[in-house]
């Protein structure tokens, strides 16, 4: 059986990507397949996880074993075998690239093709640039946002933070004092 996976990218919106792939490879496999696919470093962290149809994560895929002190299993992608993990068409799944700032690409299962075998996997169609794998300090400060934490932060344009004062505050200063007799702890 083989897997038809498309690959696509929030941030370049002409970046496109088809891998066809044996269903009885590793994630390990289609990770390499992915890297020579779009010119990233092997030598970077990266995961990738199952999503649900709305794109939320439900179960990660590492490339390397991470010391996890939880009862959550660890899954490494060397040792997942594809059709172990995905069964369906349109199942869904994130290619996280970028630890640092959560950066992915999107991939899609497009087509399950029975009957058939792949040897290795290859990448069937590429169309424009991949996404910057590592971003700038400059880059990641200019993407994120700055919070406003004016008037309306608090939820009313009436707030003013000089009238918040002690008053209503009454009785901190006790659970501050050292305990005395008669106090019960």
């Amino acid at each position: 059986m083989i897997f038809k996976f498309l690959i696509l990218s929030d941030e370049v919106e002409d970046f496109r990507r088809e891998i066809t792939i044996d269903a009885d490879a590793t994630f390990l496999d289609l990770y390499k397949v992915i890297v020579a696919s779009t010119g990233f470093s092997d030598k970077e962290m990266s995961s990738f996880f199952l999503c649900d149809s709305k794109w939320r994560k439900e179960k990660e895929i590492t490339l390397v074993e991470m010391d996890t002190y939880s009862d959550e299993d660890s899954f490494v992608m060397e040792e997942c075998i594809l059709s172990d993990f995905l069964e369906d068409e349109k199942q869904k799944m994130m290619y996280v690239f970028d630890y640092m700032t959560e950066r992915a690409l999107y991939i899609e299962l497009s087509e399950i093709i029975t009957g058939k075998n792949q040897k290795s996997p290859i990448c069937t169609l590429s169309v424009g640039e991949a996404p910057k794998q590592m971003l700038t300090a400059e880059e990641i400060k200019a993407e994120t946002t700055s919070i406003d934490i004016g008037e309306t932060f608090y939820g009313d344009e009436s707030f003013d933070m000089e009238e918040l004062d002690k008053e209503g505050f009454e009785g901190l200063d006790a659970l501050n004092s050292e305990p005395g007799e008669g106090d019960l702890y």
